[in-house]
């Protein structure tokens, strides 16, 4: 079996630490892609998964590592809570017409004129 570190260019093994690394960077850009991403060029390939990893080999895939990769995983987290809380807050909102909605026509809450008093 073919080391994949080693069809890389000499100057590019410093983008690499390790083969983890490597499979990291390949299969997230194959779950973009198994999700409807476009590749980003031509590709002799026709599995999502070799095409994700030629792209990555090829560099057309910009990754980050350490300190940075942790701080944009948690800005990540952070961006998607607060859409959940958004859509949540909006069906809530919509729950509550509906429900309003619905009670409406067993329950009139509108004000009531006063009645007209009988002469005698």
């Amino acid at each position: 079996m073919m080391d994949a570190l080693s069809l890389l260019p000499e100057h590019r093994h410093a983008r690499f630490d390790s083969r983890h690394r490597l499979v990291l960077a390949a299969s997230q850009r194959a779950k973009h892609l198994l999700q409807g991403g476009k590749p980003l060029g031509v590709s002799k390939f026709t599995k999502d998964t070799t095409i994700a990893l030629d792209e990555v080999l090829q560099g057309l895939i910009e990754f980050l590592a350490g300190k940075e990769a942790r701080q944009a995983m948690k800005d990540a987290k952070r961006g998607r809570e607060s859409e959940v809380e958004r859509m949540a807050m909006a069906s809530t909102g919509e729950d509550a017409r509906e429900i309003k909605k619905e009670l409406s026509v067993y329950v009139d809450d509108s004000p009531k004129a006063p009645e007209p008093e009988a002469e005698d």
